[in-house]
């Protein structure tokens, strides 16, 4: 295993302290509000989703510090996926956009040697969200955009977002797919957090199926896209997908790819939690489609993902290169020699 490569996580959330005080002052504008103080502070929103405010959120040495703790040379960071702010009204979205986005490009201009930034756009309005895209790019040479799975109960597959993919797809800017809960939830996904850990995964495979037999992935041959989680449950049932487009006319109609050869137009950030459930993965995809993901800061975090991969049996040196930083690299449009 190389020394010089360096180890990438592009799974990292943060929450620029411009926006905390936004939301504090102003939380009507948000459809959410700050509770408490101190280590017990969080945010909240109308529909009761929120999240604690953790120093990483906010502070890039902070940030840092917490990857120290896990090996981690560089961090791509992300809005939590609690802000996207898709039910606010699309000029409403763009001005928290823009505030996010100018936060993270701050904190990553702290601290250039070891943050990258990611940008959130207001997916609710095409061309509002094509607007800030070419704007981060252009001001704050950011090379990646977080984006839900689903905007209002649409999927990422829609026509009405594909103007959005395929200026990224122009302009060589990654996709970071990750899934999110907005709304009450049905009583069988209300229990046992099972919103995160059942429902977001599979939110994730059904965006990437619609993508695949919508023929979307046909008309975006150079898109790249990471999905969080180590894909959801996609990789995992692609012989389903597989077997349903072989034998049924309806998942062939817009596609002449089966999913299994879509299945490598994407990447997958190994935050799988199962060292076994990562070798499958990269047996099925390879090792040039994973990288390093840890949804740090919170508690469904991988606290050590070097050791997680480490324990996976059987990678080679090289294998390890391209997952610990290579294929970030690669995406980021950077040399590992920089």
């Amino acid at each position: 295993m190389s020394k010089k490569v360096k180890r990438i996580d592009v799974h990292s959330h943060v929450l620029p302290r411009e926006l905390i005080e936004l939301i504090r002052k102003n939380p009507r504008d948000y459809q959410m509000r700050v509770e408490g103080a101190g280590d017990s502070e969080k945010f909240v929103r109308d529909d009761q989703h929120g999240t604690p405010i953790y120093a990483e959120f906010f502070d890039a040495d902070a940030k840092i510090d917490g990857m120290d703790r896990k090996g981690i040379d560089i961090s791509v960071i992300s809005v939590t996926p609690v802000v996207f702010f898709y039910w606010l009204s699309a000029d409403a979205g763009l001005a928290a956009c823009r505030v996010m986005n100018d936060g993270i490009a701050r904190m990553a201009a702290a601290r250039p040697d070891r943050l990258r930034g990611m940008a959130t756009l207001p997916l609710q309005d095409a061309d509002a969200a094509i607007a800030e895209l070419e704007r981060v790019v252009k001001d704050h040479g950011f090379r990646s955009i977080e984006l839900g799975c689903r905007v209002q109960g649409q999927l990422l597959a829609d026509p009405k977002f594909r103007p959005v993919l395929k200026r990224a797809q122009e302009l060589g800017v990654f996709v970071f797919a990750h899934p999110y809960i907005v709304g009450d939830l049905p009583p069988d996904l209300g229990c046992y957090y099972l919103g995160n850990t059942a429902a977001m995964p599979f939110d994730t495979a059904l965006m990437a199926a619609h993508l695949m037999f919508s023929g979307a992935l046909d008309e975006l041959p150079a898109l790249k896209m990471i999905l969080a989680h180590g894909g959801g449950h996609l990789p995992y049932q692609i012989g389903r997908l597989a077997h349903g487009y072989k034998v049924r006319k309806e998942a062939r109609a817009n596609t002449k790819n089966s999913p299994l050869q879509l299945l490598r137009r994407f990447y997958f950030d190994a935050l799988t939690h199962d060292a076994d459930a990562l070798r499958y993965l990269i047996d099925k995809v390879g090792a040039d489609r994973v990288t390093i993901g840890t949804d740090a800061p919170f508690d469904m975090a991988e606290d050590d993902p070097l050791a997680m991969i480490a324990a996976v049996p059987g990678l080679t040196a090289e294998q390890l290169d391209r997952i610990h930083g290579l294929n970030a690299l690669e995406l980021l449009g950077e040399s590992a020699k920089s």
